[in-house]
């Protein structure tokens, strides 16, 4: 049985919304991944125009807050950072998304290349990657000497710790995936030109030391989960619902003005989004 289609004539005929819904189901076609992503939209929209009322408030008061985002690669780091920034001013907020250190940052001290980039009174600074290289990706890959890594070890709680007492708001995520669907938005990547950018020879290294960056991961949590800069793990398979549980996350940790008049829950759902000692996700 040919299944039936919306058409131009569908469209033309319809003066609302709510007119087009009754004409495809008539039509008995499956909307339910649209109406999802409508859903998604309208939700993302009502959680940005928060973002909008925390960042003049995070400006006002003089707040400095650092979003950091970790995890394996194809986790959703740039994706989520961009939806947090979408509406934001961009006067007070930045990203920072570092390349490889130069021959000069390399004689320097570990954390010197981060400091220049934390954020001032009245901005928010969103880490794509940080200063957690250190602790995952460099022992993994061979970008570091395991005495570089030992000295880094035992210096990332002090650095926190000192720059956390100098009223900087720290909030670091771990964005988790599965291997499988890791592998599966690697192939997306490689197939799609506008996304090929994305995809390395450090990827495919990514799937086959697996079980080293799990290692790596968690003896980083162990040694840097603290009660001034915790981890927070976020479900990543699904895309579009941790972007909205990492939003609320952070908007749940401010009482910004008019916080109240939210037209949506702030509170994020614990089964995607969760401290560290609840993980169970790669």
């Amino acid at each position: 049985m040919k299944k039936e289609k919306l058409t131009k004539e569908d469209f033309l005929k319809s003066n609302s919304l709510k007119e087009l819904f009754g004409i495809i189901e008539e039509k008995g076609i499956d909307f339910s991944k649209a109406n999802y992503d409508l859903a998604y939209y309208k939700e993302l929209q009502i959680l940005q125009i928060e973002l909008v009322k925390w960042q003049k408030w995070i400006h006002k008061t003089g707040k400095k807050v650092a979003i950091i985002f970790e995890g394996r690669d194809a986790a959703g780091k740039g994706g989520s950072i961009r939806r947090f920034m979408e509406h934001l001013n961009p006067r007070t907020t930045r990203l920072v998304a570092l390349d490889k250190p130069t021959e000069l940052e390399k004689g320097q001290w570990y954390f010197n290349r981060y400091i220049k980039h934390l954020p001032n009174p009245g901005e928010v600074v969103f880490f794509d990657r940080s200063w957690y290289n250190r602790a995952i990706v460099e022992p993994v890959m061979g970008f570091c000497t395991k005495e570089q890594y030992d000295q880094y070890m035992n210096q990332v709680s002090v650095f926190e710790n000192m720059i956390y007492e100098d009223g900087l708001i720290i909030i670091k995520f771990w964005l988790s995936i599965s291997k499988e669907e890791q592998a599966r938005r690697f192939n997306s990547r490689e197939k799609t030109p506008l996304k090929r950018w994305k995809f390395s020879e450090v990827d495919k290294k990514g799937q086959e030391l697996w079980k080293e960056y799990s290692k790596y991961k968690e003896m980083a949590f162990s040694k840097t989960h603290t009660p001034f800069s915790p981890w927070i793990n976020v479900k990543t398979n699904k895309k579009k619902q941790a972007r909205l549980e990492i939003i609320r996350h952070v908007l749940s940790m401010f009482d910004y003005e008019n916080k109240d008049d939210s037209k949506t829950s702030l509170v994020p759902d614990p089964n995607v989004i969760f401290k560290y000692y609840r993980e169970n996700i790669s």
